[in-house]
């Protein structure tokens, strides 16, 4: 299974927390197309026995494209490359891009996943973020979108400077009451240079409280697994049938090709990662260039990669896969390193899989990173 991921450097406006890559002006929007194009013809060798399954059109904000040019880049993929037959294919969408009339045109698109940023049904969270649509734009947009759209994902933010616990069950019930089959959920990250990041410096809101975003991962996890969704990878929540392909392929450590300034690729040996700078992510594909930096991973590196994504899903890290694939000496050393988080009830055994407990799951990045290994090649 391979997929291609599509990134859109485009928003409206910028989100306070958000450290993507993405322009507000979109003066080159129609030139970025025709280069989307030019890069998929430019690295279609690297697929050339691969089998797409999923295209995903990330961003930034891919909504902001019309259909016509959403379906010039899905031809693209489809008349340079080899594409199953019934491909997921995701569109991330803002609410205030989704009227009932780009709605329609997009259930005639090749699109059949919308993944739609609400964020939270509340004014307050909404204007802290500086998003671009308000409350009422958030409940209307998934009531239009599921008369076209069977698969639809929501995404939600907890541990919001002045989310109570209240508000952000209110959030999950609202969710909940409009029954989608998908829910992807974060924790509020400060990144450096964003704006809330200097907005919380100079007192204007205030600090992020981790302890708060942790009670709210809980009551996520105990009320989205209380009325079906299957937590199969630490922030995406689905029900039976309404996993996201290309989210599991990720996590899978499947192979995947990323087009666009700033996306990232990986065949499994190599990651690659492109310019995250629009005008020399243009400059370069008209000169038939690819603006990308590759790094050949390690076997250590591989296995670090294979930890930290393993025990972020319900799939787990398979211990025979680790002693097959990266020798005895790594499989003896993750065993030392993860008994003592077993003694802690953190990570247990099932079945030669090791996987994150309730109790670790919302550390399992932190755990992961104490069982990596730093000292071989």
């Amino acid at each position: 299974m391979s997929g291609i991921y599509i990134h859109i450097p485009f928003c409206k406006q910028a989100c306070h927390y958000c450290d993507f890559h993405f322009s507000t002006n979109m003066g080159k929007k129609e030139a970025m197309v025709l280069a989307l194009i030019k890069e998929l013809e430019l690295r279609k060798v690297e697929f050339k026995d691969e089998v797409v399954q999923t295209i995903y059109f990330g961003g930034g904000t891919p909504s902001v494209l019309n259909t016509a040019e959403i379906d010039q880049i899905i031809g693209a993929v489809y008349s340079k490359y080899t594409v199953v037959s019934a491909p997921e294919i995701t569109l991330e969408a803002n609410p205030d891009d989704l009227s009932k009339e780009k709605i329609e045109e997009l259930a005639k698109s090749p699109i059949n996943r919308l993944s739609i940023g609400i964020q939270s049904f509340f004014e307050e969270d909404l204007k802290l973020m500086n998003r671009a649509h308000n409350a009422q734009e958030a409940e209307a947009c998934i009531a239009l979108a599921q008369v076209y759209f069977d698969n639809i994902s929501i995404d939600l933010i907890y541990g919001i400077p002045g989310m109570t616990n209240e508000r952000w069950i209110a959030n999950i019930e609202k969710a909940l009451a409009f029954g989608v089959s998908h829910i992807s959920s974060y924790a509020l990250t400060v990144e450096p240079k964003t704006a809330l990041k200097s907005f919380i410096e100079k007192g204007l809101i205030p600090p992020v409280d981790d302890e708060l975003a942790e009670v709210h991962f809980h009551i996520l996890v105990r009320k989205l697994e209380a009325a079906g969704f299957v937590n199969y990878e630490i922030s995406n929540f689905g029900k039976t049938g309404y996993f996201s392909r290309n989210n599991t392929a990720y996590w899978q450590g499947k192979k995947y090709l990323g087009i666009g300034p700033s996306a990232h690729s990986y065949d499994g040996i190599r990651r690659g990662w492109n310019v995250n700078n629009n005008t020399k992510y243009l400059k370069a594909i008209s000169q038939n260039e690819l603006p990308m930096e590759v790094e050949v991973l390690s076997k250590t590196d591989r296995y670090n990669e294979y930890i930290m994504t393993g025990l972020r899903t319900i799939w787990g890290v398979s211990l025979e896969r680790i002693k097959e694939e990266f020798g005895g000496e790594f499989h003896s050393y993750l065993l030392r390193q993860a008994s003592k988080k077993i003694e802690d009830g953190l990570l247990y055994m099932e079945k030669e899989h090791l996987f994150v407990s309730p109790k670790g799951k919302f550390l399992s990045d932190g755990i992961a990173a104490d069982l990596f290994l730093v000292n071989l090649s």
